[in-house]
């Protein structure tokens, strides 16, 4: 191994390659390199343990039984033999004062077979199972039994390892030994990230510390003030980058000064057709607030399916129009683009305000005239998809972009939203009925400034969801006939179209053709993601007008239509939904003032997770449970499709499950930035230092090198 004195900076000591530690080499270390990602020393010391067994404990042989994970025995090595033709195993029968047993391994065999002398005394660990009255465990790890082995610490890591490293012998003992090997000399060079105070203030043990103690933990509780540490600097450095990113966007950005409400007033004398809700209200306070500070607005408006996002969006329009400025709304889909400009249009007629479409189907000729109304300043509000973001798209002087479900807009397209005004950044207004857990919110977002919509307008009744399974199908049916002899409409919605018989699954065409016996008289919609669009918007539309009673659909209903008559939606196959998906679908009925309902149809077998999905739909409406839920069985990677934003990337943390580490650290950031937005007294030098080494990329800035 190089000397270590020629290391002058920590950050050059931990890029060192990992095959000039002791024991790795260069073939474990191209190994280590194309299966865990482990290049150099700071990749190894971070490959942290996934658990710990307790080995204080020995099983006597008579003593094992069925119900036990893995134990530990001190047997002799009676005798050993090959078992089997073809494909051979290795077998070494083992005994203790109590009995006998066998030890078996169907891979390694000849390296195994020259450490197994008769009469050696080892150290076996494994998971026991038993063969007519044989005890044996498979691929045991093993050691020769020493002093040292028999008394040494009983809490061992296990690291995540995979077939090839096992073969060559790095199973989870390998990766701890090569791991004692590092931690021995690296220990010296880990400095310290975190100030004192923040330590103190925090009960935090020192970074050497909580290194030497997640490997190798000396007791439990050492082990969990490690875990704490580490968790809590990888949420800090996180959460710093974030903060830091809002402060230099509020002092760089200015914004357009829109302050004027008269219109505002007028809508709100005169016109608005319904009284807000206490948290449209604030939240509208807060957007306003934003607007006529002289800094930019980046603000995120979470709310569930039909808690007014869209009318606290156009009264934030209406506050740009009285200013001087133009307002455009942009989103994902034709569907809802249509949606917002039907509904927004009315309101805009009302006030006089000039308000257009701007999507892919809109006719060149049209298009023209949009064109020349944006530029003139004459056409105020502009609603519209992707359509938005082309060049030939010029404003006069756009105040207020909107984003609706901003998560399936790329950053590159927000960008291009952005620059539509040559003098001020626009202010921006991001809205997501996708109930995102307040952790996930403060990291994904946490550049943002976040408002919550928490409360339904009045008169809306919660949407009562029941769980059925296919054998209550006739009594479903039964219930679907009265609610549609009541004047209601009913969504029915499938998970595939095509028919897999890997899945199983109901599809859509048989669903269709079986309501359509059970309904004989009902005329029906089919609505699915293969149909061209024009199909699917005269289908969409005569359940509108109430021609149908019942649409058959997929997933494309998701977010789509608001058809306040439409009182029952039954979903498919529930179990194969995701829970976020389950409450945007449940979010098509309940906009009338009629009682509305969920059923949740499924098989009579499900996953415990399936289980625990249907459970809390049953249980809960409130969209910001369901996403807690839905964060905790997915995890946050596959929640928001987050890996662009490194939020997979870190180490020991869990957004999941660590919630209030999390908060302490974004807590501790915010006053560390306040009282010191440079990091240029001295307390913040080891801040200050960890910051510089990582500041080129956008990576996890606790990260060690």
């Amino acid at each position: 191994m190089p000397s270590l004195k020629k290391y002058s900076s920590l950050s050059r000591f931990f890029d060192t390659k990992i095959e000039f530690l002791k024991g790795v080499g260069p073939q474990k270390a191209a190994l280590l390199n194309q299966e865990l990602g482990i290049f150099t020393y700071g990749d190894l010391v971070q490959h942290y343990p996934f658990r710990y067994e307790d080995r204080s404990k020995f099983f006597k042989i008579r003593d094992l039984h069925q119900d036990l994970e893995n134990v530990q025995i001190i047997a002799k090595v009676m005798r050993v033999e090959l078992v089997g033709t073809g494909k051979r195993r290795l077998v070494a029968h083992v005994a203790d004062e109590t009995g006998e047993m066998e030890m078996t391994w169907f891979k390694g065999i000849q390296w195994v077979q020259k450490k197994l002398p008769p009469g050696a005394v080892y150290i076996f660990f494994g998971k026991p199972a038993q063969f007519g009255r044989k005890w044996s465990i498979a691929h045991p790890e093993m050691e020769p039994l020493s002093q040292s082995a028999e008394k040494r610490n009983s809490f061992q890591p296990v690291y995540s390892t995979t077939e090839k490293l096992r073969a060559r012998f790095l199973d989870s003992r390998g990766i701890s030994k090569i791991m004692e090997q590092l931690i021995q000399v690296c220990l010296p060079h880990i400095q310290e990230t975190l100030p004192q105070d923040l330590l103190q203030q925090y009960q935090l043990i020192g970074k050497q510390d909580a290194v030497r103690e997640i490997h190798f933990p000396t007791d439990p509780a050492r082990l969990q003030r490690a875990r704490k540490r580490l968790k809590f600097e990888e949420f800090f450095f996180l959460q710093l980058r974030l903060l830091k990113m809002k402060v230099t966007r509020t002092e760089k950005y200015r914004g357009q000064l829109l302050e004027n409400t008269e219109l505002l007033k007028d809508f709100y004398e005169n016109h608005i057709p319904f009284e807000l809700t206490g948290a449209q209200k604030r939240v509208i306070r807060e957007a306003y607030q934003d607007m006529k500070s002289g800094k930019q607005m980046n603000r995120l408006i979470q709310g569930d399916v039909g808690s007014g996002k869209t009318m606290v969006a156009f009264i934030c329009m209406l506050i740009a129009i009285s200013s001087g400025a133009q307002a455009c709304l942009m989103a994902p889909t034709e569907i809802l683009a249509n949606q917002h400009f039907e509904g927004l249009k009315e309101y805009a007629d009302m006030m006089g305000i000039s308000i257009a479409l701007l999507t892919g189907s809109v006719k060149k000729s049209a298009r023209k005239g949009i064109h020349e109304g944006l530029e003139s300043g004459e056409l105020k509000i502009l609603i519209g998809t992707h359509a938005l973001l082309e060049d030939v798209v010029q404003f006069q002087n756009l105040g207020l972009a909107i984003v609706d479900e901003q998560h399936r807009f790329g950053v590159a397209q927000r960008a291009k939203l952005w620059a539509k005004n040559e003098n001020f950044y626009p202010h921006v207004l991001v809205m997501t009925a996708t109930p995102i857990p307040r952790t996930l919110a403060m990291t994904l977002y946490g550049d943002l400034d976040v408002s919550v919509i928490d409360e339904l307008p009045a008169g809306r009744k919660p949407i009562q969801t029941v769980h059925r399974y296919d054998k209550d199908r006739l009594k479903v049916f039964g219930f679907i006939n009265q609610e549609v002899q009541k004047g209601r409409q009913v969504y029915i919605v499938y998970p595939l179209i095509e028919e897999s018989e890997k899945l199983n699954l109901k599809n859509l065409m048989d669903g269709y053709e079986s309501i359509a016996r059970a309904f004989p008289n009902y005329p029906l919609s089919i609505v699915h993601g293969a149909m061209k669009a024009d199909a699917k918007d005269y289908e969409m539309q005569r359940f509108v007008k109430g021609e149908t009673k019942i649409m058959v659909a997929t997933t494309v209903i998701e977010v789509g239509v608001n058809v306040p008559n439409a009182s029952v939606m039954v979903i498919e196959n529930a179990e194969r939904f995701g829970l976020s998906q389950l409450h945007q679908l449940r979010g098509r009925v309940g906009r009338g003032a009629e009682q509305s309902y969920c059923i949740l149809m499924s098989k009579y077998e499900l996953s415990k997770d399936s289980r625990v999905r249907l459970e809390t739909m049953v249980r809960t409406n409130d969209g910001f449970e369901i996403a807690d839920v839905d964060l905790k069985l997915r995890g946050p990677g596959d929640l928001m499709g987050t890996q662009q934003s490194g939020i997979t990337d870190l180490l020991i943390a869990d957004l999941s499950k660590d919630a209030p580490i999390l908060t302490l650290a974004r807590d501790a950031a915010q006053q560390v930035l306040a009282n010191d937005p440079n990091l240029s007294q001295p307390e913040n030098a080891p801040i200050l230092r960890q910051v510089r080494q990582h500041k080129k990329s956008a990576v996890n800035w606790s990260r060690i090198s």
